[in-house]
């Protein structure tokens, strides 16, 4: 029996397989509206056989859009604008879930094949890029201001209004973004959080917004559905020589706060606050981190990172490293990597009646 193809339920969602499409940002949205590229984008993956489809990052107000072309979630036209997107994926018989994001001090940025660098307010960008402290990513990064208080206290009701329009929007599935040195992650390490208040210095206040938040989505997000949130399981500082860094032992200590608060599956990433670190990519290499969650906090997990081949995914799975398979680039390049999958594991492929004639 393969476990990569057995289907895994949370709540009131049932998603056919454990392969998942992790949210990958198209930086091809205007004013954060969602297109024709999204819809196909997005339900060619759902045609393709994967058993949930995770929308990009998409921000909760407009200055917490990474690029001028980052999907949103903060108004009525981008709700109806995704609409017709989550019911073909669950037409096409996959979960449509999505990701709420700010992206604090990596907003106001270029595409990426644009080259990453700061977008000036007079060529679309923005100036109010945010941040727990005056620190920016790197030099060709916003210079980032300080939050006040009151716009700390006001994120948590932010993400609690995108995710009743995710919910409207028809997604039934959400993911906090925490990672990847996003607003929520910079507040984690203290290497991006220099407060002096209750949201800076020790780990309970470090943690604490990201715990409001948290709390305050769940309340909004129907009970029947569930909730996951994505992060960063170390900054991977010591590479670059920094000891105070954020690490696994405090992942470890986080999740089992965030289970506490409901929340259902924790998808484990790496990295992403810090710009100058040595991460040392290989097959699977965040895997351990993922692991060691779920062992030691009893929580379901997710793993991601140069995860390519059918049977390395099953392996991790049959090992309990992590309940379900999160894929990037494996399924830009290849959309039906699930069919492939499932005939390389002896599995009979869900496939869409159109697509029959060619199994």
């Amino acid at each position: 029996m393969s476990r990569l193809f057995e289907p895994f339920t949370q709540r009131g969602l049932t998603l056919r397989n454990r392969i998942v499409v992790s949210p990958m940002c198209q930086y091809s949205a205007v004013d954060g509206v969602v297109n024709d590229w999204h819809r196909v984008h997005l339900g060619a993956r759902a045609i393709g056989g994967a058993g949930l489809v995770i929308a990009e990052a998409s921000a909760i107000e407009a200055r917490g859009r990474i690029s001028p072309g980052d999907a949103g979630l903060y108004n009525d036209e981008q709700v109806a604008a995704w609409a017709p997107i989550t019911r073909f994926i669950r037409e096409a018989g996959a979960v449509p879930g999505i990701q709420l994001a700010h992206a604090g001090r990596k907003a106001s940025t270029s595409q990426p094949w644009l080259g990453n660098a700061r977008v000036a307010p007079e060529a679309g960008g923005w100036s109010d890029v945010i941040a727990p402290s005056a620190i920016a990513f790197s030099d060709t990064y916003p210079q980032p201001q300080a939050m006040t208080l009151a716009e700390i206290q006001a994120l948590p009701k932010l993400f609690a209004d995108a995710a009743k329009r995710a919910f409207e929007a028809g997604f039934e599935l959400i993911e906090l973004h925490a990672a990847h040195g996003y607003l929520l992650q910079e507040f984690l390490s203290p290497l991006s959080n220099q407060r002096g208040d209750e949201y800076g210095g020790s780990f309970d206040n470090r943690i604490r917004l990201l715990l409001e938040t948290v709390a305050a989505t769940r309340a909004a997000w129907p009970p029947h559905l569930p909730l996951w949130v994505r992060i960063s399981a170390t900054d991977w500082a010591e590479t670059v020589g920094l000891d105070n860094g954020w690490e696994i032992e405090q992942s470890v200590e986080l999740a089992r706060r965030l289970k506490a608060l409901d929340v259902d599956l924790i998808d484990v990433s790496t990295g992403g606050n810090l710009s100058r670190v040595k991460i040392p990519l290989a097959p699977g290499y965040q895997v351990p981190f993922s692991a060691r969650i779920r062992r030691d906090v009893g929580i379901a997990t997710g793993a991601v990172g140069l995860i390519t081949e059918p049977r390395q995914a099953e392996a991790l799975l049959q090992a309990e490293e992590a309940d379900c398979v999160l894929m990037a680039r494996e399924l830009l390049r290849d959309p039906y990597w699930p069919y492939h999958a499932a005939k390389a594991l002896g599995v009979e492929p869900s496939t869409p009646n159109q697509y029959l004639r060619a199994w």
